[in-house]
């Protein structure tokens, strides 16, 4: 091939790259309410700051003009509020996003890149993994199988998670391979008319399994939003793109960086009345806690994260004094706020990332236990509750816990790590149990005994309620101070200049890495 022809090939492999599966098979992908892959990065992006790597990566007959198909898999740099990124996704316009030969090996490298140049990764999902033709479809030739000493094809996704943030996001129907990248994420979102998530299609079940489901059914939004495969469903691929920009400005390029500090137009000494009593004096009342979290942080700033599962455990980004932290609380309009083995898990997990990123953690403690009866214990909430604790106890970041109401049983102890700054309010109480359990099952026969029940069992409860006051503790120096809860912002703000510079030392690898 002479010099011309071989320049006149890179034009023409670079034009059929960009065409993607072609006109048609992009208008049928408009018609299903989706975006193409080239269409996504540029939404996502800031405007004009893709640079694409191996545009004309694919596969070709030798000697056979116009056999060139592309790589089903769009892989770059960009940029995300003038910060750089690496952002990959399968092409669906071919082959249904199924990996073709180039199609994987871009995929493959996406968190080799993201590795070597310590950037965050967003990945943008919708595609299958293999099938049984083999990468490059029927009529390729079979492929050789993989040596045994190959490396790992998913180690380097391990090393992106311990080093750079990664968020994914599922815009189609992703399975196999492509759904294990988008969970193997600190970030992850769907959207709710549009995407599914799959081990296996509805094909491959019915003849596996003799069970006739549809796609929706097996890994749509309103499954997958509670069973915390994923973090949030969105309203469609603009929300998640909005969403997933969002998130990554909290945090930092890579663990070898301290998260960005933006400049902070709200009042450090700024007291919310409402806090005064927000926290009903009839302790079986419910309140707020997101009320009372927006209260203290900086205004606007409050980003939540999976709150469609492990519902009684709020997770959440926000700021003070424009720093980013890490906000764990509990809600306790969700099962008195108890940890059960998803709120648990949920916890685990977002400790772990706050570790890995060097996020400060702000707590709003109102715990009233571990979950219990048959079907907690189904769930095995006591190993995913001893995770959630122990990985409390092995934190290292700054950890702010603020008691607002209930801290009771083991699963205190998944609010409070070693050294934390604890303020507590005057609703404050702590013990084994709560009191109404816990005067329950110790005075049951006296309380059955007594001539009017009711009104013992009130009055046992009053009793031991005064038990659990916050004075004492704060006599005791069991909490750094017992203070008006008005006064938590302007008390947070002191403690964050503190801890910050603190946290030049932290950076780098955690000792225990993030796993999703």
């Amino acid at each position: 091939m002479s010099r011309d022809k071989q320049l006149q090939e890179i034009v023409a492999r670079r034009k059929a790259a960009r065409e993607q599966g072609g006109a048609a098979a992009v208008a049928k992908q408009h018609a299903r309410g989706r975006l193409s892959i080239r269409e996504r990065i540029d939404a996502l992006l800031d405007p004009g700051s893709f640079r694409e790597i191996g545009p004309i990566a694919g596969t070709s007959v030798p000697g056979e003009a116009g056999s060139f198909t592309p790589a089903n898999f769009i892989l770059g740099f960009g940029k995300l509020a003038e910060r750089p990124c690496v952002v990959g996704g399968e092409d669906f316009t071919i082959a249904a996003g199924s990996p073709n030969t180039g199609g994987l090996r871009k995929s493959i490298y996406t968190e080799e890149l993201a590795c070597q140049y310590r950037l965050p990764l967003v990945r943008l999902h919708e595609g299958s993994g293999g099938s049984v033709t083999g990468a490059g479809g029927k009529g390729a030739p079979p492929s050789l199988p993989e040596p045994v000493y190959s490396p790992h094809r998913f180690a380097s996704v391990g090393r992106a998670l311990a080093s750079v943030p990664v968020a994914t996001a599922a815009l189609g129907a992703v399975a196999g391979l492509p759904a294990v990248r988008l969970v193997s994420s600190h970030y992850s979102v769907m959207t709710e008319k549009t995407a599914q998530i799959l081990v296996g299609g509805p094909a491959l079940v019915e003849r596996a399994l003799g069970e006739t489901v549809s796609k929706e059914d097996l890994g749509g939004a309103e499954l997958h939003g509670r069973s915390g495969v994923i973090d949030d469903v969105v309203e469609d691929e603009a929300a998640a793109f909005a969403a997933i920009r969002r998130f990554l400005s909290y945090l930092p390029q890579n663990v070898w960086e301290l998260p960005p500090v933006l400049p902070c137009g709200d009042d450090r000494h700024r007291q919310d009345d409402i806090l005064a009593g927000i926290v009903p004096v009839e302790r079986r009342r419910v309140f707020d806690m997101r009320r009372v979290v927006k209260s203290v942080i900086d205004q606007g700033s409050f980003f939540e994260i999976g709150r469609r599962h492990g519902s009684g455990q709020i997770t959440a980004m926000g700021r003070l004094l424009g720093r980013p932290v890490a906000i764990l609380a509990n809600d306790g309009r969700h099962l008195a706020g108890s940890m059960t083995a998803a709120g648990a898990r949920k916890v685990r997990r977002f400790v772990e990332f706050a570790q890995v990123f060097h996020l400060p953690v702000l707590n709003f403690v109102d715990e009233p236990g571990f979950m219990i009866g048959a079907e907690a214990e189904r769930e095995g909430t006591v190993r995913a509750g001893a995770a959630a604790v122990l990985a409390v106890a092995m934190a290292t970041v700054p950890w702010a816990a603020i008691m607002v109401r209930k801290s009771m049983g083991l699963a205190a102890a998944a609010h409070y790590a070693p050294g934390s700054y604890i303020l507590a309010w005057p609703s404050a109480e702590s013990g084994a149990l709560p009191v109404e359990g816990g005067v329950a099952v110790a005075f049951g026969r006296e309380i059955a005994a007594a001539a009017d029940p009711a009104a013992k069992r009130a009055e046992l409860e009053a009793a031991f309620a005064a038990r659990q006051s916050p004075f004492p503790r704060a006599e005791a120096l069991a909490v750094h101070d017992l203070i008006d809860p008005r006064e938590t912002r302007p008390k947070l703000c002191d403690w964050i200049e503190l801890v910050w510079p603190s946290l030049s030392h932290q950076l780098g690898q955690s000792s225990f890495t993030y796993r999703p």
